[in-house]
């Protein structure tokens, strides 16, 4: 959301510098390098819907990058590897009743093909899903994903953030039968390169290892940002660091607004990455629902993107920052997760492994509970020159790359709105 901020208002004509806290611009779409594959911390795809970034890649002349592949879903349940998210994987689940499969079946319809999201907006996900499909569907398929995405949340998610998220996947299809989702050659880091060099191009300035500390007001106007190097002087600041960090950077905020940004609140992510010889499953996701294993799921991200004939596997861990399992030890983390991918790949064997990582973020999911929608403040502030945003502010959308680049071009563009101090 900070590059395309960067990206539009210096198109625009602006003098741009952006302030990195990583030692690489890239925030969340960031790379790193995994015995020799560079790959994302954090794994991306693309959705027939994603317009934004389409045409952000147009912009930046590589359109041309873009890849689709045919992809599919599986889920793990009862200790067996099922095919999922098509009308006749649903009919052949041996695991819940055929009436709940027909209600299932009508609620994925009817979500992937609905418009608006106002009626269920403040209506908590698990009654909504419990009202169209019944119990029985709920606890056995959502409820344990529910629990490992959102802890003592899981019964206060929004519906209509859920909801997005059936949209988004539903209509990414090539057929009614065939889900279809893209990635970018080179991975994310193509549209980073692209976004960097146009941006400094353009006369824009990147730093990294460069976070803020304060953004400064004088007279309710900004002026500038502090750092840990020096004072940056500007006349608009743009700010995309996670809401639990505004209040202490922009301490100048009116203590209602610190309220409303100290009032949402976030999940953490421990998200592993293995590169491995031998592949985990046929699927692309799969969705996992054993009451003995700890995570919602995994995305084998190389039946998406082909990295030279090798298997690329993420295994997110949501969890609040006060979980326990936050301060295990990578060792811990890994070792409990390889022993979960052979759970779903019996042949898998340590020798298996070519590389492992894992990849820590503290803000990485905002819980976007019912009636989130009136939580989010506006994203200009009552400080003249001053708009923040992190991916709360995507919602009902979840965090991505299309609804980042969206909003910071939407802020890049607010900037006409200003008024500007003479020089």
């Amino acid at each position: 959301m900070g590059l395309s901020a960067a990206f539009h208002a210096a198109k625009a004509g602006h003098t741009v510098e952006v302030l990195e806290v990583a030692p690489e611009p890239g925030g969340m779409a960031a790379h790193f390098d995994m015995g020799g594959l560079s790959i994302e911390r954090f794994y991306h795809f693309v959705c027939k819907s994603d317009v934004p970034t389409m045409e952000l890649l147009e912009e930046l002349g590589i359109r041309d990058q873009l890849r689709w592949r045919t992809t599919s879903m599986g889920i793990f349940t009862g200790n067996r590897m099922h095919d999922w998210g098509t009308p006749f994987a649903l009919l052949k689940f041996p695991e819940i009743s055929l009436l709940s499969r027909l209600r299932y079946g009508l609620f994925a319809f009817l979500s992937v093909r609905r418009e608006r999201w106002d009626a269920i907006e403040t209506e908590a996900a698990h009654s909504w899903i419990t009202r169209w499909c019944g119990t029985e569907v709920f606890d056995r398929l959502w409820k344990p994903l529910f629990a490992l995405k959102f802890y003592q949340y899981a019964d206060n998610v929004s519906a209509a953030w859920i909801w997005t998220r059936i949209k988004r996947i539903g209509r990414s299809r090539k057929s009614f039968l065939q889900e279809e989702l893209g990635y970018i050659e080179g991975g994310s880091q193509t549209l980073v390169n692209a976004l960097c060099s146009s941006i400094e191009k353009s006369g824009g300035r990147i730093r990294t290892r460069c976070g803020a500390k304060k953004v400064v007001v004088e007279g309710g106007r900004v002026t500038g940002v502090i750092t840990s190097e020096e004072f940056v002087r500007a006349d608009a600041v743009i700010s995309t660091v996670p809401t639990p960090l505004v209040t202490a950077m922009i301490p100048d905020l009116p203590e209602d607004w610190k309220a409303r940004y100290e009032s949402i609140k976030n999940m953490g992510i421990c998200c592993l990455v293995f590169k491995l010889k031998r592949s985990i499953s046929p699927h692309f996701w799969v969705n996992i629902s054993e009451p003995d294993m700890a995570i919602p799921g995994i995305i084998e991200f190389s039946r998406l993107r082909p990295v030279g004939g090798q298997t690329v596997v993420y295994v997110p861990y949501y969890m609040p920052n006060d979980n326990i399992k936050f301060t295990w030890t990578d060792e811990e983390l890994l070792s409990e997760s390889f022993g979960y991918l052979q759970r779903l790949n019996p042949e898998l064997t340590h020798d298996d492994v070519i590389a492992q990582h894992v990849a820590r973020l503290r803000h990485a999911q905002p819980v976007c509970e019912p009636g989130f929608a009136a939580k989010i403040p506006p994203i200009q502030t009552p400080i003249r020159g001053l708009q923040v945003a992190d991916t709360c502010f995507y919602y009902p959308e979840d965090r991505g790359i299309s609804e980042s680049v969206r909003l910071g071009r939407q802020m890049a563009e607010d900037l006409s709105k200003l008024e500007f101090p003479s020089a």
